[in-house]
């Protein structure tokens, strides 16, 4: 299945929640440190847990490559224990130029197994081209983050007024000519994204900052239900990764896998 498919599956199904693994061992429950691979272990319960219900999975390369040799073993077996059909996105960000861009994109793609990856594209096209080569994949591009400081560069005026996002956001829907080119929108910034959501087009959109960083989930459903859209899916991941904190912690986590998927689907 192409990139495209699994994801277009899951959100036919009604799942608009993607599961971010952005596993780190001083989080998770305690009990797991007797393990011999404790972030493996808690993992696999995680998604054996919530894949019947999940529309995507975010991994987050930097809480794998901290561990080095170690880190990048959990990072593959992670992948391969998430069933086929469900859309594997690298967080890795990536965002070089020429070979050095080919290289990386060679990695997400053919040496991880990702199915999508997210990526800086403030180097231009150059470093945005090697990924969307790949047009069974989908290339998710920063729009405009979650996180504060995004006003620092991503809401800076340009000459004709108009914020730099938006720039990015035109020049991604330039760049998608193979629908393979996605955008990153944060989720906590709910007056930007009733704005600018009429400018996505086709693009799959991927919005962080549901759950730990206090996005409103109920304002981003209303904004895409409003105009009869449904080609995105919100990520969550500390908030619902580490729901629970006993034996009994992935069952946690499922339980709050449904409740927004119950806020989804009555929205």
């Amino acid at each position: 299945m192409t990139a495209q498919e699994k994801l277009a599956g899951r959100i036919s199904q009604g799942y608009h929640i993607c599961v971010g693994l952005d596993t780190d061992i001083n989080k998770i429950p305690e009990h797991l440190n007797n393990r011999k691979n404790p972030v493996l272990d808690f993992n696999n319960e995680i998604i054996r847990a919530t894949a019947d219900s999940a529309a995507a999975y975010k991994i987050n390369f930097a809480f794998y490559e901290k561990d080095g040799l170690k880190g990048i073993e959990n990072l593959l077996a992670t992948i391969d224990m998430i069933p086929d059909d469900i859309l594997i996105i690298g967080d890795a960000k990536r965002g070089d130029i020429g070979n050095t861009s080919k290289m990386y994109a060679e990695a997400v793609f053919n040496t991880f197994g990702c199915d999508a990856v997210t990526l800086h594209p403030y180097m231009g096209i150059d470093s945005v081209a090697p990924f969307i080569d790949f047009s069974d994949k989908i290339s998710f591009v920063l729009v405009l983050t979650s996180n504060k400081s995004a006003a620092d560069f991503e809401k800076l005026s340009l000459a004709d007024g108009e914020k730099l996002f938006v720039e990015v956001l035109n020049k991604s829907n330039s760049w998608n000519v193979n629908n393979n080119v996605g955008i990153v929108f944060g989720a906590t910034n709910p007056e930007e994204l009733a704005v600018y959501s009429h400018h996505f087009n086709e693009m799959p959109v991927l919005l962080p900052g549901v759950g730990a960083q206090q996005g409103d989930l109920s304002k981003v459903l209303k904004i895409f239900r409003d105009q009869k859209k449904e080609n995105f899916i919100i990520n969550v991941s500390r908030g619902l990764i580490y729901a629970g904190k006993g034996e009994d912690f992935a069952e946690f986590s499922r339980n709050e896998l449904n409740k927004y998927n119950n806020i989804v689907k009555s929205a």
